[in-house]
């Protein structure tokens, strides 16, 4: 780019970054005084008229530089209260807000009253999280340390959209299908058909609403930014008449796309998929024609990228822990396999990765597909911008994807085409509703109460049936056989506890727009909650397999093998947390080898168990008639589900957090180097972790100084390919700096870090996260 393009980035950045986060409310009055006045009316059609209302009345803002328009808020990186999903928790924490732990946001005082006085009382009993709690309250809380329940108190997001259809179909587009089908359909279908049009009509309203605005803030600009201005301003009024044309218009479009299913759901990671696909052909007719330069194309992709940044999502302090820094989870997938096996990237490839280094910023969750035979080319630039240290891209193996996620029953077209949502989430594209984010299932805790007669460390409390003891049980495995049935146990209370979730989501948060951009929901003229999508499949996350591993090679070899402690001594120092204890859990930690060293026999226990969990897990099958499966990826949940958990057998103290990612090894404890590590996590079957799974790995910036740095990284990456591992990401950042920018958050407002499968500012982050992110096995060879 020129020195103008870059001056607009630049300034656009600064300011994004200048704005003060606070909470807004503005959408919660709308959706309460749109079901106060339609009462009668079914929850589909409350929902579609609040949503038509929040396009058409909501206040709107631009900035005179912006190529790209559109928020969910006039605010920048506002955290918007969703009366549907919860209010509750939002009522009791609202003043706590700018002073909790984890993700803070201002609050104003007005804006506290007027929720207390005109929202709280409408809504109390009325929300998702209010049906939950008397469906299924206790069920939930009742196993709350050992599983996480999620979208308890939110929208299901996770989904990635057809971006493709939508920029070839436009509002407009969409409306003329609904109503050809409304000709010949069932009531059911034609309340859903109408709810599509009105929604749609509104998408269209949202988007004239932007050139108006345009148009009106010209007058006052400066005669070059009043051309910017009122080009963006025709982009705005022809996407609202017919689908996008050029490369521009379709970058705005899918925009929109994004900033509306935010509005309607509130939900975190929508995701656009292989948007190098699905924009080349705009891109490259475009450059063809002579109408746009690849400089220009770098400039939109840049402001895109600062729109991607512009949008957080408000938890609960609690939630706020398990997925900490705002992790919105816009996730891009780059290169990979093409539908018929063959290499794919192109110049689009190449220019994303240039914004994400130029930018260095969280959002979007830049991935890279890799596979045996990827081009040198695109993966010497990934390396390099991975060497600059905003964690990204993140790096997911075709070889280790492709053919576990057809034995899901997704066809072989659709696994080669997949696409990564959230995190680490895998998925296909435009047709799936994955629930990738049901719930997360603690591994550790629930050998924690088999090896304590189903009783809590921490608290004393009765968790879970009593099998027996450590003390108890005369062989290895006796206690294994206790602990399968321990898994069972919790499995079994967690399936209707996720029953229940989807079942409320079906009843209070039907989606017509998010229904209409998903494949077989318009044919069957059947919501997407409802299993209106062509796939519809559930996931749950394992936490952690490294920790695990840990414990029983601890158990096996330094109780049952070599008999140096008896099982009583080591239940009560358990128990304990090793206060009297130091030389056996020296011993525990240090004698054992442990995960993530390339030693077979304790890698296998892992394996042994994580496989069990997923063979289990598919037995059944969810709310809308799709099978679940499992994943093994942590988002920050690593350390408050540590807090759950009381000492273990591996040496760690009580409260302490788990490993990193999912398939990481304990923080320290893998001490045999990168490609030990990579061995030990090949191990996992990749049929295990067909929802996502994430490896952690901290390298030191000079490692990457040199070509000859370069090389060898690539070299490792090949490594990590031909081992078949699902997933790969790094920290390029030096201990010392972790350290100072804790110390001195001013000076690193924009230090970013990979957290678990997604990038945060470092000094967003809550101290005890911090601490554990800082304590990471730094590699400094391969």
């Amino acid at each position: 780019m020129n020195k103008k393009q870059k001056a607009r980035i630049q300034s656009l950045k600064d300011t994004m970054l200048a704005q003060p986060r606070y909470v807004s409310i503005e959408q919660a009055l709308i959706i309460t005084k749109t079901y106060q006045e339609n009462e009668k009316d079914s929850i589909q059609v409350k929902r579609a008229k609040a949503l038509y209302n929040a396009l058409t009345q909501l206040e709107i803002g631009v900035q005179d530089q912006e190529l790209i328009v559109g928020n969910r808020t006039k605010g920048v990186r506002y955290g918007v209260v969703f009366p549907e999903s919860g209010i509750s928790w939002v009522d009791r924490e609202f003043e706590t807000i700018p002073t909790r732990p984890q993700d803070k946001f201002r609050v104003r005082q007005e804006d506290i009253e007027t929720f207390r006085s005109e929202i709280v009382p409408y809504w109390k009993g009325r929300s998702l999280e209010d049906v939950l709690k008397e469906r299924a309250g206790d069920e939930i809380s009742a196993i709350s340390k050992v599983v996480k329940i999620n979208q308890t108190d939110h929208a299901q997001g996770h989904i990635c959209p057809n971006v493709k259809e939508w920029l070839a179909t436009g509002p407009a587009g969409y409306i003329a299908q609904a109503q050809e089908k409304m000709k010949d359909c069932t009531p059911e279908q034609k309340e859903f058909y109408s709810c599509v049009i009105l929604v749609m009509q509104g998408v269209q309203a949202f988007m004239m609403r932007y050139h108006d605005l345009l148009i009106e803030q010209a007058k006052s600009a400066s005669a070059e930014d009043q051309k910017t201005m009122h080009h963006v301003a025709e982009i705005c009024k022809n996407l609202s008449e017919r689908p996008a044309e050029t490369f521009h218009e379709a970058v705005q479009s899918m925009w929109f796309l994004f900033v509306v299913l935010h509005m309607e759901s509130n939900a975190s990671s929508f995701s656009p998929g292989r948007l190098d696909e699905i924009l080349y052909p705009y891109y490259r007719n475009d450059i063809d024609s002579l109408r746009l330069t690849e400089d220009e194309a770098q400039e939109i992709i840049e402001c895109l990228w600062l729109k991607f940044n512009e949008i957080v999502y408000l938890r609960n302090k609690n939630s706020a822990k398990y997925f900490a820094g705002f992790p919105i989870g816009f996730n891009i997938a780059l290169g990979g396999v093409d539908e018929n096996g063959n290499d794919f990237s192109n110049e689009l490839s190449h220019l994303f990765l240039n914004a994400q280094e130029d930018l260095g910023l969280p959002q979007p969750n830049l991935s890279v597909r890799l596979h045996k035979h990827t081009n040198d080319a695109l993966l010497r630039h990934a390396v390099r911008v991975v060497s600059k240290g905003s964690g990204m891209p993140q790096f997911f193996n075709d070889e280790a994807i492709i053919k576990p996620m057809q034995e899901l029953g997704i066809s072989k077209k659709d696994a080669m085409n997949y696409a990564i949502v959230g995190c680490v989430e895998l998925t296909t594209q435009g047709n799936n509703l994955g629930w990738s984010d049901a719930a997360m299932f603690n591994m550790n805790k629930v050998l924690e109460l088999t090896l304590n007669h189903g009783h809590c460390l921490i608290t004393g409390k009765q968790m879970g049936p009593d099998y027996g003891a450590l003390s108890t049980y005369e062989t290895f495995e006796d206690l294994e056989a206790a602990y399968q049935k321990m898994t069972e146990y919790f499995i079994q209370k967690m399936i209707p506890c996720c029953e229940a979730v989807e079942q409320a989501h079906m009843d209070i948060l039907p989606t017509p727009f998010l229904s209409a951009v998903i494949d077989d929901c318009m044919e069957k003229g059947l919501d997407v909650t409802r299993g209106g999508a062509h796939y519809n499949l559930s996931g749950i996350q394992m936490i952690q397999v490294a920790n695990l591993a840990d414990s029983l090679a601890a158990i096996k070899q330094i109780i049952y093998d070599e008999k140096r402690f008896t099982p009583a001594q080591l239940e009560k120092a358990l128990q304990e947390n090793f206060e009297h204890d130091e030389v056996m859990r020296q011993m525990l930690l240090n004698r054992v080898p442990k995960y993530g060293n390339d030693v077979e026999w304790v890698d296998e226990l892992g394996v042994k168990w994580a496989t069990f969990f997923r063979n289990e897990l598919r037995k059944y099958t969810n709310y809308r008639g799709g099978p679940y499966h499992t994943g093994m990826y942590t988002v920050s949940a690593h350390v408050p589900m540590g807090q759950n958990v009381g000492a273990t057998p591996d040496g760690r103290l009580s409260q302490e957090p788990l490993a990193d990612g999912g398939l990481s090894a304990v923080y320290g404890r893998d001490v045999k180097g990168p490609t030990a590590v990579l061995k030990s996590v090949s191990r996992i079957p990749c049929e295990c972790t067909t929802n996502g799974g994430l490896l952690n790995m901290k390298f030191l910036p000079d490692f990457f100084k040199t070509e000859a740095g370069i090389t060898k990284f690539c070299n490792f990456l090949r490594t990590f390919v031909d081992l078949k591992i699902p997933h790969i990401q790094f920290n390029v950042v030096s201990r010392e700096n972790l350290l100072d920018a804790k110390k001195h958050p001013e000076q690193y407002r924009s230090l970013t870090v990979r957290v678990a499968g997604y990038t945060a500012y470092f000094t967003e982050l809550a101290g005890d996260l911090q601490d554990e992110i800082i304590a990471r096995t730094t590699y400094d060879a391969i």
